[in-house]
């Protein structure tokens, strides 16, 4: 995988868990109960897709300019985006689709829970 810095990336985020999932090989990352990206591992434990959650409209807005970001891997394909671990999507960029995804999720928790995982 390219993105060598995606676990410590993600794991910084206030409030990030993550677990792995058995029974579907991927390791998922949670603010808050909710899943906000999770990497899909095949059976070597090597990934093969990076999942995460965007607006629509901003999701299709990345798949149009990168061919290695599609419609979310075994996910509801409206909201979630697939991304390519050995792709061209660069480093900033994901970022960027990351910390969207995380603020999504972050955003639909409701305020107490929100106050309590930023410290505020």
């Amino acid at each position: 995988m390219r993105y060598e810095w995606i676990d410590e990336y993600l794991m910084a985020k206030p409030g990030a868990t993550k677990d792995l999932q058995e029974s579907w090989n991927w390791q998922r990352y949670h603010v808050g109960g909710k899943m906000f990206a999770a990497i899909c591992l095949d059976e070597n434990d090597k990934p093969y897709y990076i999942n995460l959650k965007l607006e629509p409209m901003e999701g299709e807005s990345y798949r149009a300019q990168y061919e290695d970001v599609i419609p979310g891997y075994y996910s509801n394909k409206q909201h979630w985006n697939s991304i390519n671990p050995d792709g061209a999507v660069p480093d900033e960029v994901l970022k960027t689709m990351l910390d969207r995804s995380y603020e999504l999720v972050l955003k639909g928790l409701p305020k107490y829970k929100q106050r309590e995982i930023l410290g505020e």
